[in-house]
């Protein structure tokens, strides 16, 4: 077992932490079990001209975490009915944030959220033991050959330059 991965792991450009995530298990202990799931894809989302991205439209109550410390969950509801689980990245005051996409054997962020138990409780919260949801370091590195980089997904509505943007991050292979 790993112990949990540090703030300075997240405290780094957000699309080197997007990549660096696929591989790096996602653990979430509840109901006295601890359960391991290795992330499989990810999607990055940086700064204010990012348009794919909340932060875009300034700072707000809903997007205030994006602009804290690094290594904090970013949780929010869409559409109604999904919550979706984001890690803070970057400097502090600089908004940005990974969405963790799937994980293996569940594809689809809310799909994951939903398996989890993941709420807007955890929202804010720091990646760690104490609340039962963090990321450690995968049994293998990951080779980046082995992960595919595409277009986010949902986001026509950022236009065409931030719609195509390569952000996000796809393990390509089977471990």
């Amino acid at each position: 077992m790993s112990k949990p991965l540090p703030s300075s792991f997240f405290d780094r450009p957000t699309l080197q932490v997007a990549e660096d995530l696929i591989g790096c298990m996602l653990v979430r202990a509840r109901d006295g079990k601890t359960e391991r799931y290795m992330i499989t894809e990810a999607e990055a989302y940086d700064g204010f001209d990012d348009l794919a991205s909340h932060a875009s439209k300034g700072r707000t109550p809903r997007t205030e975490v994006m602009f804290g410390p690094p290594g904090r969950t970013y949780i929010y509801f869409v559409y109604g009915i999904h919550w979706m689980l984001n890690v803070v990245t970057g400097p502090q005051d600089y908004p940005s944030a990974v969405l963790i996409r799937g994980i293996e054997g569940i594809p689809g962020p809310a799909r994951l959220t939903k398996a989890l138990g993941i709420t807007k409780d955890l929202n804010n919260m720091i990646l760690s033991k104490k609340t039962g949801l963090w990321i450690e370091e995968g049994p293998a590195k990951i080779s980046s050959s082995d992960i595919q980089k595409t277009p986010r997904i949902g986001v026509d509505y950022a236009g065409p330059i931030w719609s195509k943007k390569l952000w996000r991050f796809v393990l390509s292979r089977k471990n």
